[in-house]
């Protein structure tokens, strides 16, 4: 009853003692683990009042994520009036650039938002990239790739360090106003619990140029490093729609890339209709990429 209770009433956790409301929201999807624990154990016990009991937690998960099992998506591929974007955070340590710019590139995506370029491998990336595209942007760690011109490009001042870019792409469509931002990484501490405010005070930041975004349509693209049920980020994400909880198909965790166990990766669009939202095959890096098609 005490985990049903936790995942029905998440919302209503206080922040004020280790951020631990957004901690919860985080880790949300996997508070479903319970119920098999649960079931074992009131198996053990022979009893069929816990075994009852146990399906209050299963059915309060079923009401959150049922409907992000089934598969919303459509054909992930481009074509007129639509715009494929990915987003990756190539990771500063990642050993083989080459492998993941080419991967990159076989997405034939329109426009790739990369986070975490190192100095030494952001020129190979602009060389294996340039081919596919031949308008890019590079500030600090982030870059912009695309098919299609940019213009009005502008960093973003959302940390002392540039960590977000804004772009105007011109599709044949039509602008669109296109942000890449990688926000502050979180930690836990045993005493301290979960640190976000780094990261909080960013994403108002990006929020507020977002929310002051001339252009009716727009898409943020990047390392949130959280989740878009993060309380702590509503002020950005809840004047924008995910493109993989309307149109993916399961949770698209991105992080860490060899067991992914949240969605810290994402694409939030507005003035667009998400068409298909998915998760791409593992690179060099700690994150894996992720991909939206996007009707203009």
């Amino acid at each position: 009853m005490f985990t049903g209770a936790l995942m029905a009433l998440h919302a209503s956790l206080p922040n004020t003692v280790g951020n631990l409301g957004s901690l919860v929201q985080t880790l949300l999807p996997w508070l479903g683990l319970s119920v098999p624990v649960l079931l074992a154990l009131a198996a053990l016990r022979r009893s069929r009042l816990a075994a009852v009991a146990a399906l209050v937690p299963a059915v309060v998960w079923a009401s959150l994520f049922g409907g992000v099992l089934t598969d919303k998506s459509g054909a992930h591929g481009g074509g007129a009036g639509r715009l494929v974007v990915v987003s990756h955070n190539v990771d500063e340590g990642n050993r083989d650039p080459e492998g993941t710019a080419r991967a990159l590139a076989a997405t034939e995506a329109d426009v790739l938002a990369l986070e975490e370029l190192g100095r030494d491998a952001a020129p190979v990336y602009a060389r294996e990239l340039a081919g596919a595209y031949p308008h890019r942007t590079v500030h600090g760690g982030i870059g912009l790739w695309s098919r299609h011109r940019l213009e009005d490009v502008e960093v973003v001042p959302i940390m002392p360090w540039t960590r977000a870019v804004r772009a105007t792409v011109r599709t044949p469509e039509g602008p669109v106003a296109v942000y890449a931002a990688h926000l502050a990484s979180v930690r836990v501490h045993p005493f301290h619990g979960f640190t976000t405010e780094r990261r909080n005070d960013a994403a108002r930041l990006l929020a507020d140029a977002v929310h002051a975004e001339p252009l009716p349509r727009v898409v943020v693209l990047g390392d949130l490093n959280g989740t878009d049920r993060d309380r702590s980020l509503a002020p950005l994400t809840s004047g924008l729609r995910s493109a993989q909880r309307e149109a993916g198909d399961g949770f698209g965790f991105t992080w860490p890339a060899a067991f992914p166990m949240v969605r810290i990766d994402d694409v939030l669009v507005r003035g667009m209709t998400p068409r298909s939202s998915w998760t791409l095959p593992a690179t060099g890096s700690d994150h894996l990429p992720v991909a939206a098609s996007l009707t203009l």
